[in-house]
C-alpha cells in the first residue's frame, strides 16, 4: 500500500530515484532483516542474454567504481522516458585518477609488438560480434535508435577493431638515404602516450570504438569521457576489453553528464595526457583547442557538419533517391554526415521529389524496441527540427511530407519531413539541423551549385549524383569538404579516413590514416658508419 502511495504522490524522476535507492537499502539483509517483499519495475539488464555488460559505474584501472563524491546522474529512455539506470558523476578528482591508471599502464602496453596488441584488439571485435544483440539493446534503450540501426552500430564498432587489428602490425617507418655517405637515417613512429577521447551520444559505441581501437593499436592508452546520455554502450565496451585481453589501465571509461566541462578542461590541461579526440560541435571543440595551448596537446577534431546533396539533371533517379534516404534519414537525421542541404537540378526536381516523398512515406516512426519501426525517437533535437522547419514555411517553403511532431507517440518523436521550394536564406542552409528535415531546392547549372554548395563555414561531407565521369570529377574536386559520396550516401568505412576541413575540423578517424594522428614522428641518424671496402 505505501508502494501505491508513493508512486501516485511523485514525479517519475522522484519515483524512479526512490525505486533505486530503496532497491540499494533493501539490499542489506542486515539493516533490514524483516525487509517487506514488493515488486519492483524489472532491471533492463534483466532484458540481457549477458546481464553484467550492463554497467552503472566508471571503468578506472581494471574495476567497476563509483565516484568519489558519491554523486550519480540518470539516465532515460527517449522513446518511453523510462528510466534505465545511473552512472556516477564524475568529478576532477576521478578522471585524474584515470590519468594516473593511464599513465602507470602506458610503458607495458607499449612494449607490446604490434602483433601482440593486433590479437587482442581481434578478440575484442569477435566478443562485440558476439553481443551484438545485447549491445543493440543497450544502444536502443539510451539513444532510441531503431533495433536495426542498433544492432548495426555493434558490428560498425567491431569493424573498427578488426581492422585496427591488422594495422597494428604495420606501423612502418622508413630509411632515408643520407646526404653523407657515412650516415644513415632511420626513422620510427612511437605511441603519442596517455589519450583523451571525449564522445558524443548519437552513436555511443561507434564513435569511441573507432577512437580507441586506433589508439590502442598504435600502443596508447585512454580515458574516455563518455556522453552524458548515452554512458552504457562506452561500459559494455570497456567490459568486452577486458574479456579480449586488454590490460588494467589500458582502457579507462569515465561517466558525467554535468560535470563535463570540467572533466575536458581537466584532460586539456593534464601534462600526462599528449592528446585530444573529440567528437561533437565545432563550437565545443574551439574551446577544447583553447583549452589544450598551454599543453601543446596533439588534437583530432570530428565536428560539426552541414552536407549539400547535389542532384545532376543526368543522375539515375533511384539511385539518387535512395542515396537521399539513407544519407538523411539514417537515425532519425542525427549523423554529422546527413544530408543538410538538398540542391537538386530543374530537369530532375519534380521526379526526384516525388519518388523521395514516396520512399519516405514506407517508414514508421516509433520506439526502436519494436521490430517493425524504421526510425526512432529524436535523442534531444525536437525544438530545432521544429525550429527549422516553421523558419523555412515562413521563407516560402512547402511541405511535401510530414512536418510536425508526434506528441501521440511521445515528447521526442518527430514526424520525418520533406520541404520543397526552399531558398538559400532558410536556417538549415546554414545551421547544421540534426533531425529528420531534408530541405529541397532547385539550381540550374554546375557554377551555381558548386558556388552555393560551398557556401558555409563548415565541410565535413558532401554528396553528388550524377552518371557524367568527368563532372563527378570535376565537381568532387570543386567541393571544399573533408568527403565527397559520389552516387551513394553512404560514406563511412573502417579503411576510408573520416575526418572535415575548414570549421569541421581536423585529424582523420579510421583507414590507414587514423594511426597517423596517435604516434609521434621520430628521427635517428647513426654518424662514423665506415662505408670504405678499401680495408676488406
Amino acid at each position: 500500500m505505501w508502494r501505491s502511495w508513493i508512486a501516485g504522490g511523485f514525479s517519475n524522476s522522484t519515483k524512479d530515484n526512490f525505486y533505486q535507492t530503496a532497491r540499494r537499502i533493501l539490499s542489506f539483509p542486515v539493516l533490514f532483516p524483516f525487509a517487506p517483499s514488493f515488486t519492483m519495475a524489472p532491471s533492463f539488464s534483466a532484458s540481457l542474454k549477458d546481464p553484467s555488460l550492463f554497467i552503472e559505474g566508471s571503468y578506472i584501472d581494471g574495476k567497476v567504481v563509483a565516484s568519489q563524491s558519491g554523486q550519480t546522474f540518470n539516465v532515460y529512455n527517449p522513446a518511453t522516458e523510462a528510466y534505465i539506470g545511473s552512472c556516477p558523476e564524475s568529478t576532477t578528482g576521478d578522471i585524474n585518477a584515470a590519468i594516473e591508471a593511464a599513465s602507470k599502464a602506458f610503458p607495458t602496453w607499449r612494449a607490446q609488438s604490434g602483433r601482440q596488441r593486433g590479437r587482442i584488439l581481434r578478440r575484442l571485435f569477435e566478443l562485440i560480434v558476439e553481443n551484438k544483440e545485447d549491445i543493440g539493446k543497450i544502444i536502443t534503450a539510451e539513444n532510441g535508435k531503431a533495433k536495426g540501426d542498433a544492432e548495426g552500430e555493434a558490428l560498425f564498432s567491431a569493424g573498427f577493431f578488426e581492422w585496427f587489428s591488422e594495422e597494428a602490425p604495420r606501423i612502418y617507418g622508413d630509411i632515408i638515404p643520407h646526404s653523407n655517405p657515412s650516415s644513415r637515417t632511420q626513422v620510427i613512429k612511437e605511441p603519442i602516450g596517455v589519450c583523451g577521447l571525449i564522445t558524443p551520444w548519437n552513436f555511443p559505441m561507434a564513435m569511441g570504438a573507432r577512437k580507441v581501437a586506433a589508439a590502442l593499436a598504435a600502443g596508447c592508452t585512454v580515458i574516455m569521457k563518455s556522453d552524458g546520455l548515452t554512458p552504457f554502450a562506452s561500459n559494455a565496451l570497456a567490459a568486452l576489453a577486458e574479456r579480449a585481453g586488454v590490460p588494467k589501465g589500458v582502457f579507462n571509461v569515465v561517466t558525467a553528464l554535468e560535470n563535463t566541462p570540467s572533466l575536458g578542461l581537466t584532460l586539456c590541461e593534464s601534462d600526462i595526457v599528449k592528446k585530444i579526440s573529440f567528437t561533437g560541435s565545432t563550437r565545443v571543440g574551439k574551446l577544447l583547442m583553447q583549452q589544450s595551448s598551454s599543453t601543446l596537446k596533439k588534437l583530432s577534431l570530428e565536428l560539426g557538419g552541414n552536407a549539400p546533396f547535389i542532384v545532376f539533371d543526368d543522375a539515375d533517379l533511384e539511385t539518387a533517391v535512395t542515396a537521399a534516404v539513407v544519407s538523411k534519414f539514417k537515425v532519425t537525421g542525427q549523423t554529422c554526415v546527413c544530408a543538410n542541404r538538398f540542391y537538386i537540378q530543374e530537369g530532375i526536381y519534380e521526379k526526384f521529389t516525388q519518388r523521395f516523398v514516396e520512399e519516405m512515406k514506407k517508414s514508421q516512426v516509433g520506439d526502436g524496441q519494436n521490430h517493425s519501426v524504421s526510425h526512432g525517437p529524436l535523442t534531444n533535437g525536437i525544438a530545432k527540427t521544429q525550429e527549422h522547419i516553421q523558419d523555412a514555411l515562413t521563407k516560402g517553403a512547402t511541405v511535401l511530407l510530414g512536418g510536425n511532431a508526434l506528441p501521440s507517440i511521445g515528447k521526442n518523436f518527430h514526424e520525418l519531413t520533406i520541404l520543397g521550394n526552399a531558398d538559400d536564406t532558410i536556417k538549415s542552409n546554414s545551421e547544421e539541423t540534426f533531425g529528420p528535415v531534408a530541405a529541397i531546392s532547385k539550381f540550374r547549372t554546375e557554377d551555381e551549385v558548386v558556388r552555393r554548395a560551398n557556401s558555409c563555414d563548415v565541410g565535413l561531407a558532401s554528396y553528388l549524383m550524377t552518371s557524367d565521369l568527368g563532372k563527378a570529377h570535376r565537381v568532387s574536386e570543386r567541393l571544399e569538404f573533408g568527403m565527397v559520396g559520389i552516387n551513394t550516401g553512404v560514406i563511412s568505412d573502417f579503411a576510408a579516413p573520416f575526418g572535415g576541413v575548414k570549421h569541421s575540423g581536423m585529424g582523420r578517424e579510421g583507414s590507414k590514416y587514423g594511426i597517423d594522428d596517435y604516434v609521434n614522428i621520430k628521427m635517428i641518424v647513426t654518424g662514423g658508419v665506415n662505408t670504405s671496402y678499401a680495408n676488406l
